[in-house]
């Protein structure tokens, strides 16, 4: 070893140190739209009145969800994507009601149909994101059947969405994919580079934590609760820094967006906290 390939190596020591005591990552800060949704239901609220909240809150990006957009036409969405940036605001993800779990081929084909329908619009929207629903589980069938007829939609979706560079994210919300389990599950057995999970850390009904870190791996992008379940089921404040640096040590890059979903909290005054919150853990764990 040479001297200028030792004093290479004394330079880069600390930073190593620091990498190994601290993981990093490249996350961003974002809002689910949901959080929103008596607003933009009640129609006191538009969408690029949303838009400017999330730039006045410093947060980077908007997960649209499109139940409220106003319609779906291109000269509609292009002026969403103006306005998002003018604002300097990413639409990086829409969330639309595409539900995976479909007993018949019938079923399977129209829902397939309908997820390309959705990847269009998040196409002309800007977003490189679509969250989908795992869907109820039929009576009288399995969960094993339930999964493997996701994973009949699944694959010819994102094969679709792949085609424009757009990732597919199943969420946690219920139905078959309650919990962990069989929601990696139906991501493993599709098996597809443009599918994923859209992880909520507060849809779990016990044991937030560990659900959540089971999903990691295949992250496509986050709604962050202020409320996650332990172990009991009980819904405990969420430790967002506990929950970063989580998905920094698994590699996760990428939103982790807020999704306020709590009663009686009056949004004008809650959300700039939880907004200043997120920005520094996020940043805490970013390169």
């Amino acid at each position: 070893m040479n001297r200028r390939e030792l004093f290479s190596l004394l330079a880069a020591a600390p930073l190593l140190r620091g990498q190994a005591s601290q993981p990093r990552s490249h996350l961003r800060a974002g809002l689910v739209a949901y959080t929103y949704r008596k607003e933009l239901e009640a129609k006191t609220l538009s969408y690029e009145d949303l838009i400017r909240k999330v730039s006045a809150l410093g947060l980077d990006g908007l997960d649209t969800t499109v139940y409220w957009f106003t319609d779906t036409s291109d000269r509609y969405l292009a002026g969403l994507r103006n306005t998002a940036y003018k604002n300097g605001v990413s639409l990086y993800s829409a969330a639309v009601r595409v539900r995976l779990c479909q007993p018949t081929t019938e079923l399977q084909k129209a829902e397939v149909e309908n997820a390309r329908k959705w990847v269009d619009v998040a196409e002309k929207l800007g977003a490189s994101h679509v969250r989908v629903f795992g869907g109820t589980v039929p009576k009288d069938a399995t969960e094993q059947q339930a999964i493997g007829w996701a994973v009949e939609v699944l694959k010819p979706a994102a094969d679709y969405a792949g085609s424009k560079g757009i990732m597919l994210g199943v969420e946690d919300d219920g139905g078959l994919t309650t919990t962990a389990e069989p929601t990696v599950e139906i991501v493993k057995r599709a098996a597809h580079p443009f599918a994923g999970i859209n992880v909520d850390t507060g849809n779990f009904p016990k044991n937030g934590y560990s659900q959540v870190e089971m999903c990691i791996p295949f992250a496509t992008a986050v709604h962050l609760k202020t409320k996650i379940a332990d172990a009991s089921g009980q819904k405990v404040e969420a430790d967002w820094n506990r929950l970063a640096a989580m998905f920094a040590k698994g590699g996760y890059k990428g939103y982790l967006s807020i999704e306020h979903e709590e009663p009686g909290d009056n949004l004008e005054t809650t959300l700039p906290k939880l907004a200043s919150n997120l920005r520094r853990v996020t940043a805490k764990y970013s390169t």
